[in-house]
C-alpha cells in the first residue's frame, strides 16, 4: 500500500502526526459488536493489501461455544476470509501504550463475495434494499451504558460506583449535573478519546439509574454512525478502567434500575434531492412517514431478537421504567415503543424505544431500517396514535427471546432483507445462548424454591 496514511480521515492523520505510528489494529465486527481482528505492527500493514481470518467467529455464541448447522456445508473447515482495509473507519486507540490505529475491514469470501455473516455487511445489504428504491437514510443513535463498581465474581450482584463524595452514586437522578460530576474523570476521558479518534459528540447527560449515563450522536450516514458506536463501546470500557470501575452495555444490569437503551432515530431522504420524504411540500407528513411507522409496529415483533439478542435483554421492558412494554406509537410520548420527537418538519423522524444497548449496533440499525422499509413498501398503515400514557396498552413486544425467535421463524420478508444465510445462523447460536442459559440456577430460584417446593 503506496503512502496509505495519506487516505486516512483528517482526525487520524491529525493523531499521527509527527509521531512514530507503532502499531495497526485489523478489526472486524464479531456477533456480538466486540473488535475481532490482528495487531500488527505498522510497517507490516505497510506492506499488506488484504489479510485473512477464519470465519468461524461467526458460528460462536456468547460464551464461546461453536454452534453446528446442519446445512452449511463444511462448517468447521473454519474458511479464511479476506479482508480488506477500509480506510475512512480508521481511527485512534487513544489508550494504547503505543501510537496505534484502528482500521475497520471489508470483508469477503476468496471468490470476491461478501461474507453475508458479518454484522457490518448485513446492514449494508439493508442500505442496499433503500439505494434501489433512490432512498438514503439518516440515523442518529442514543447510547445509554452504566457505570459500576468493579465486579470480578459474576456471583455477586453488580452495584453503582463509588463518586468523588465518597458515596455511591445515587439513583432517580435524570439530568443531573451534580451527578454526573460524581464521575467526571471518566467523562472527561471519554471526552478526550472521542476528540482523539474524530467523534463528535452531541450531548451527554445523567439517566436514571445510578451510574446511569446517556451519550447522544450526531445523525448522519447509518455505516458511519454504527462505525461510531462499535468504536465507543470500546471507548467507554477503556475510560471507565482508568478509573477503577467497569462500563457496562447489559440491558438490565441491576434489578432496581432502569435498563440501557440504544434509541435509534431515523428520517429517509430522497437520494437525488435529499429532501426528507416524511415531509410533503407544505410541511405534513407524508404516506411514506406513516407507512414507516406501520412497518415497526408489524415486523419489530419479528425483528426484536435482532434488537434485544439476549435473555437478559427482555428484562428491561417493564412499564414504569423508561422503556417500552408495546409498539404503540405517538409524538413527543416517551412511554411508547415508536416515538415520533419534537422537531421542525425538516427534521421529521421516527424513533425506535425499543433496541436495546446490547444490540451489535449494525445489526440494531439494520433490523431497525428493515422493518421501516417493509412498511412503506408494503404500503402499511399503523394503528391510530396512542394518547396518554401507553403502558397499559397490550404487550406486543415478545416476552423472552426463546418467543422473538419463534417470531423471526415465521417472518421470510425480515430473514430476506437481512440475508437468510445471515439469519440462520444468528437464530442457531442465539437458540443455543438460550439453552447454555437455561442450565443455569439462578439466586432466585433457590431462595424461593429450594425449601418451599
Amino acid at each position: 500500500m503506496d503512502d496509505w496514511t495519506k487516505q486516512l480521515p483528517q482526525a487520524a492523520q491529525e493523531y499521527i502526526k509527527g509521531r512514530k505510528l507503532e502499531e495497526v489494529e485489523c478489526i472486524i465486527s464479531d456477533t456480538a459488536g466486540t473488535s475481532r481482528g490482528k495487531c500488527m505492527p505498522a510497517r507490516k500493514f505497510a506492506k499488506m493489501d488484504q489479510m485473512y481470518l477464519s470465519n468461524a467467529i461467526f458460528y460462536q455464541t456468547i460464551t464461546g461455544s461453536y454452534v453446528e448447522i446442519d446445512d452449511i456445508e463444511d462448517q468447521y473447515t473454519e474458511r479464511d476470509m479476506v479482508l480488506t482495509p477500509d480506510f475512512a473507519s480508521a481511527t485512534a486507540a487513544p489508550w494504547a501504550g503505543d501510537i496505534t490505529l484502528q482500521v475497520i475491514h471489508n470483508v469477503a469470501d476468496q471468490q470476491g463475495n461478501m461474507v453475508e455473516t458479518v454484522p457490518r455487511n448485513v446492514l449494508k445489504r439493508v442500505l442496499g434494499f433503500y439505494a434501489a428504491e433512490g432512498w438514503t437514510p439518516v440515523v442518529a443513535p442514543e447510547m445509554e451504558f452504566y457505570l459500576v463498581a468493579r465486579n470480578t465474581d459474576p456471583n455477586q450482584p453488580i452495584e453503582p460506583p463509588i463518586g468523588r463524595t465518597g458515596r455511591k452514586v445515587a439513583s432517580r437522578q435524570a439530568y443531573s449535573m451534580s451527578a454526573i460530576d460524581e464521575y467526571g474523570p471518566v467523562i472527561d476521558d471519554i471526552y478526550d478519546f472521542a476528540e482523539a479518534q474524530g467523534f463528535e459528540i452531541d450531548t451527554i447527560i445523567q439517566e436514571g439509574g445510578a451510574g446511569q449515563v446517556e451519550i447522544n450522536l450526531q445523525h448522519g450516514d447509518a455505516i458511519k454512525l454504527a462505525d461510531e458506536v462499535f468504536f465507543f463501546k470500546r471507548l467507554i470500557r477503556e475510560a471507565a478502567l482508568r478509573h477503577n470501575c467497569f462500563a457496562t452495555f447489559m440491558a438490565k444490569p441491576m434489578g432496581d434500575q432502569p435498563g440501557s437503551a440504544m434509541h435509534i432515530h431515523h428520517s429517509i431522504l430522497d437520494s437525488k434531492t435529499g429532501k426528507n420524504i416524511f415531509n410533503d411540500a407544505n410541511g405534513q407528513p407524508t404516506e411514506r412517514f406513516t407507512q414507516f411507522i406501520a412497518g415497526m409496529q408489524t415486523y419489530l415483533p419479528a425483528a426484536t431478537s435482532f434488537i434485544a439478542p439476549y435473555v437478559n435483554s427482555y428484562r428491561r421492558y417493564v412499564a414504569n421504567f423508561s422503556a417500552p412494554v408495546n409498539l404503540e406509537w405517538a409524538e413527543d410520548n416517551r412511554t411508547t415503543g415508536i416515538r415520533v420527537p419534537v422537531s421542525g418538519p425538516e427534521a421529521r423522524r421516527v424513533e425506535n424505544r425499543v433496541a436495546g444497548m446490547d444490540c451489535n449496533p449494525y445489526i440494531g440499525i439494520a433490523a431497525s431500517l428493515a422493518c421501516g422499509f417493509l412498511g412503506m413498501k408494503q404500503g402499511l398503515t399503523p394503528r391510530a396514535a396512542a394518547s396518554g400514557e401507553a403502558y397499559n396498552a397490550d404487550h406486543d413486544i415478545p416476552p423472552s427471546l426463546y418467543s422473538a425467535l419463534a417470531q423471526l421463524d415465521e417472518c421470510d420478508a425480515l430473514s430476506e432483507m437481512m440475508g437468510p444465510e445471515f439469519t440462520r445462523v444468528y437464530k442457531a447460536t442465539k437458540r443455543m445462548e438460550y439453552d447454555e442459559f437455561q442450565q443455569v440456577i439462578s439466586p432466585w430460584e433457590r431462595e424461593h424454591l429450594l425449601l418451599n417446593t
